[in-house]
């Protein structure tokens, strides 16, 4: 039953709206109020079917939350057991997900204590492909923040920070930090995770394993929870070989009719395997020399080397250079804010699309929205403030300029890629920072203010803007013992090529040194 407004309720909403009512104005469209709202009740109460997307494995045991002994890492929000089909590209392999991605009957925190014993009632596309696969789903895994917005520091959330299994000195990087310990340590085969400005690959990057952020489209982010701009979000896996990422990518990729941001150029399918081991002879990299502007001197000479390990395999190698490459954090800055205030306000997962629309996540979030927004971080919060103050002093221009802009900054890369096949530049431009333990209330909102201008996604961020594909490939580690990271990116599509010149790499190498954990 709905709550029945009065007039001053009438007056305070539509002076929210900018509308001004006087009292008996408003008695008189409360009238009219009441009558589409008893209409509206009889609507949500009325039992219609709502089909629902596939489901596989639909029996299945409650899950747990693992004790600290079982979780010395703080990688796992939730252990479980789902079996998929008895064989398929990804049988014998188990699955893990971050805590933004839907699983039937498995809890669903973002994140948060304030979504605390939320359990979906669907499963994400990613998850039911999984399962079709031959795929065996093991859990949950520890996120930053609601839906992600920590970046470069993996900071601190509601359920702790995960531990770099390098060294638990330094972070493991957001926002899907503990799908990244978990695939590092070798808890779990493949971990999907979630990239708005790198955080796949900066974890990836960080604890010494693979990540990838494929073209933008090419796998569904159905059942994905959106914590900014729809146009810039991305899943993708975290392996430790190159072999496993591109199995689940083509076990999992192509055309789904539940997400609406997928394009006609998406395939029904991509075949990266049977191409996976042609090498790199003849193949055209660009060094982008942007991309190594400030890098650490051990991040410079290590990605270097690799980029000579690929030369030294057939790889025709030359300098390029992409000007905007750093210019284009100022679009994306301003589409990410009032993106993520559009996200929030239509209902976290958008409007105006015809799909299926999971109401069980929308009216979770949305009740924490109206009640609990004093539970996100300081940088959502700042990013949340910063939009609501464009809207008021741009009405949305700058939200459709950095949209529109967005085909200039993609020529900008196509017109490097017309003379190279693939871009190859550190994946962060540092290795992974000391944990900062804060130490006072004020100290800790600081450190996470500041924490989104490390530079840490110099290099990511601009791949989600313009959606090429983009792998995090570790090329060893720095006299430290921390992991450095080679990022790939290749024309849109072309993700069997980034991962072929990756497993180029990884097969000259000594590749269980470079991944191997000592700590």
């Amino acid at each position: 039953m709905y709550a029945v407004p009065d007039v001053d309720e009438v007056v305070a909403v539509a002076k929210d709206l900018g509308i001004h009512l006087g009292p008996d104005e408003a008695d008189k469209y409360r009238k009219y109020l009441l009558e589409q709202m008893a209409q509206l009740d009889d609507f949500v109460q009325a039992r219609l079917e709502e089909p629902k997307p596939p489901m596989v494995s639909a029996a299945r045991e409650p899950g747990y939350r693992p004790s600290l002994e079982e979780d010395p890492l703080n990688a796992w929000m939730w252990k479980c057991r789902i079996e998929g089909e008895a064989e398929g590209l990804l049988a014998g392999k188990t699955v893990s997900y971050k805590d933004h991605i839907a699983v039937a009957g498995i809890p669903m925190s973002f994140g948060s204590f304030a979504l605390e014993g939320f359990i979906p009632d669907f499963d994400a596309t990613v998850v039911t492909r999984v399962l079709q696969a031959g795929g065996t789903i093991v859990g949950k895994n520890v996120m930053n923040g609601l839906s992600g917005g920590f970046g470069t520091g993996g900071g601190i959330g509601d359920y702790g920070r995960p531990l770099n299994p390098h060294n638990h000195d330094h972070v493991t990087g957001g926002s899907s930090s503990g799908s990244a310990a978990a695939v590092a340590s070798g808890e779990v085969d493949i971990s999907f995770g979630g990239d708005q400005g790198g955080s796949i690959r900066i974890p990836a990057a960080f604890s010494g394993i693979v990540g990838h952020k494929p073209t933008f489209g090419l796998l569904s982010h159905f059942g994905i929870g959106f914590g900014s701009d729809q146009s810039i979000d991305y899943t993708g896996p975290l392996t430790r070989s190159v072999e496993d990422a591109a199995t689940t990518l083509q076990a999992t990729a192509g055309y789904d009719p539940y997400d609406p941001r997928q394009t006609r150029d998406v395939p029904t399918s991509i075949d990266i395997l049977s191409g996976l081991s042609g090498g790199v002879s003849g193949l055209r990299i660009g060094v982008l020399q942007e991309g190594f502007d400030d890098a650490e001197t051990d991040v410079r000479d290590m990605v270097m080397a690799a980029i000579d390990v690929l030369a030294e395999a057939g790889a025709d190698v030359s300098n390029v250079s992409v000007p905007e490459h750093h210019a284009i954090s100022a679009a994306y800055s301003a589409l990410t804010g009032e993106g993520a205030l559009a996200v929030f306000k239509t209902g976290f997962f958008g409007a105006f699309t015809r799909t299926y629309y999971p109401a069980s996540i929308i009216t979770t979030i949305n009740k924490m929205w109206a009640t609990q927004t004093d539970v996100l971080t300081p940088r959502s919060k700042l990013s949340l403030i910063a939009a609501e103050l464009s809207r008021r002093n741009y009405h949305g221009r700058a939200y459709a300029k950095s949209q529109n802009v967005r085909p200039t900054y993609i020529k900008a890369y196509d017109d490097a890629l017309a003379n190279v096949d693939l871009l190859v530049m550190p994946t962060c431009i540092m290795t992974a920072p000391k944990n900062h333990t804060p130490g006072s209330y004020l100290d800790a909102i600081e450190h996470n203010l500041a924490s989104g201008n490390s530079g840490g996604s110099r290099n990511t961020m601009p791949f989600n803007y313009t959606g090429h594909p983009a792998m995090a490939l570790p090329v060893g580690k720095s006299p430290a013992g921390l992991p450095v990271s080679m990022q790939i990116v290749g024309r849109f599509f072309d993700d069997p090529l980034v991962m072929r010149a990756a497993y180029a790499y990884q097969q000259s190498t000594d590749w269980d040194k470079i991944i191997g954990v000592n700590s």
